[in-house]
């Protein structure tokens, strides 16, 4: 079972709708299987997730943030896993804004050591 506690990520991929960036970097936490997040850079100021580690590894949450435009923003998410050949993790993530938006997207985080 992979635990994700006091790993570092950063966006390397983003569909258009999405406010993550490149410059967008995630330190996420666990306790037993509860899942949150600290996350900012770039277009994002503060943000925040939490959600659940399934058995199978796979990532289910929410998330909020407030980003530079000083706007409110939230949405779902689910994150399935890759272990890379060095041993760092890679989501790769189907989201879907919460808000007056309700766009989806896909993006792809990937830890950093």
């Amino acid at each position: 079972m992979i635990n994700y506690h006091n790993r570092m990520f950063m966006s390397i991929e983003n569909s258009a709708s999405g406010e993550v960036s490149s410059r967008t970097y995630f330190h996420y936490y666990q306790e037993d299987n509860i899942l949150y997040a600290d996350y900012g850079g770039g277009d994002i100021v503060k943000g925040k997730l939490i959600g659940i580690v399934h058995p199978d590894d796979s990532l289910e949450f929410r998330y909020n943030h407030v980003n530079t435009n000083h706007e409110i923003r939230g949405g779902q998410c689910t994150s399935i896993p890759t272990v890379l050949e060095d041993g760092r993790i890679e989501l790769h993530e189907r989201w879907q804004w919460l808000d007056q938006e309700q766009t989806t997207g896909q993006s792809i985080i990937q830890e950093v050591k």
